[in-house]
Order: C-alpha cells, then sequence, then structure tokens
C-alpha cells in the first residue's frame, strides 16, 4: 500500500526524536500499512487494535500509547493511505474534543469529506 502525506509523520518524529519507542512505533505503523493487503476494515481492525474508525469513507485514528500520539489516516479502495493528522493526545483533544461529530465536521472544513 503506498502512503501520501508521509511528511507530516516526518514533522511529527523531528518533534520527538528523542523518545526512541514512539520512533519505533511510527516506524513500525508505516512498515505494517505498506506492507499490508487490507481489504476490509475488520482485517484492519484486527492487525491493529488501536485502530478507531471515525468516519464513513475510511478514516481511522491509530493510537500510539507510547507518548499518546494519534495519527488520523485515510485508507481508499485502490490500495492508498492517506496521513491526514498527527499529534499528541492533548492536541487530539482540543482540535477534536473527543467527539466524532467534531472529527467529522473538521474533515468537512479541510475538505476531506464532501460538505452535505
Amino acid at each position: 500500500m503506498n502512503i501520501a502525506n508521509k511528511n507530516i509523520l516526518a514533522k511529527l518524529i523531528r518533534k520527538n526524536q528523542g523518545n526512541i519507542r514512539l520512533l519505533k512505533a511510527v516506524k513500525q505503523l508505516i512498515k505494517e500499512i505498506e506492507e499490508s493487503s487490507w481489504s476490509t476494515p475488520h482485517e484492519l481492525v484486527e492487525k491493529r487494535p488501536d485502530a478507531d474508525c471515525v468516519s464513513s469513507g475510511g478514516f481511522y485514528f491509530f493510537n500510539i500509547n507510547i507518548h499518546r500520539t494519534l495519527i488520523l489516516i485515510e485508507f481508499e479502495e485502490n490500495s492508498e493511505a492517506t496521513i491526514v493528522w498527527a499529534g499528541s493526545h492533548d492536541s487530539y483533544e482540543l482540535i477534536f474534543k473527543n467527539n466524532r461529530n467534531v472529527i467529522r465536521k473538521w474533515l468537512k472544513d479541510n475538505n476531506w469529506i464532501k460538505k452535505e
């Protein structure tokens, strides 16, 4: 699977260079996505139980418990994954308020999904 917007993860890695466990976890996530052949959401969640579907259309938050980091990824049917957002849990709570409706509004406002 190809991954677009890896620069978002590169920025996360640069900001947390001293956190070796976090860096390993992020690199492992990248490796698993690139090597994956997930064809259903069930397969994705089975392999990565930290994945949480937050909006229809293939948007998942991955909860990297080390350093309480969250990564929002869109999975498309054409074997493409796009990094949408990455940040600390505090940033996640500030922006998304732990609320799927707020996440959906953010995705609409940032043109990731169509406005109804």
